[in-house]
């Protein structure tokens, strides 16, 4: 007779993208990732918040590109070979792109690797948690409040 603690549960990992956003290493559900393209002509718009630098035209689909720098309040964003756009769809309906430094990998984390945090100042309010995995921390980004601050922010 099998002892009820030797069988194993499998324990869920959820996917991760991991990104660099200044000298910090965030990870962005999978799910939400839609597409990943080469840092291309922004369009300005005038009168739009600080951390919207434009749009972008993606195949004929005109995509607001928010940066995650200038939200965050870190220095202005620097182009480089590695800057890549994460093409979000939050809704089936919208799209939205979020400029990040560098894309580094797929992670794969469980609960049990992610410490939730208790949002108690403005930034960590984008933060659900922070995951521990071989390479490093990867503080896991809560994308539904980093776009639904997106009107009132200046």
């Amino acid at each position: 007779m099998a002892n009820i603690l030797d069988v194993a549960t499998p324990v869920e990992a959820k996917k991760y993208i991991a990104v660099m956003v200044h000298d910090e290493q965030y990870g962005i559900d999978i799910n939400f990732i839609d597409n990943i393209v080469r840092m291309q002509r922004i369009t300005r718009i005038p009168k739009s918040q600080n951390f919207f630098p434009g749009v972008i035209n993606l195949r004929g689909e005109i995509i607001p590109v928010m940066s995650l720098r200038k939200k965050f309040g870190f220095d202005n964003d620097e182009y480089t070979p590695k800057t890549r756009i994460l093409i979000l769809k939050p809704e089936p309906q919208a799209s939205i792109g979020l400029l990040v430094d560098e894309v580094k990998e797929v992670v794969s984390l469980t609960d049990e690797d992610i410490d939730h945090v208790v949002a108690s100042e403005e930034k960590s309010t984008y933060i659900t948690g922070v995951g521990k995995h071989a390479k490093g921390l990867v503080s896991i980004l809560n994308v539904a409040s980093v776009l639904a601050e997106k009107e009132g922010d200046k």
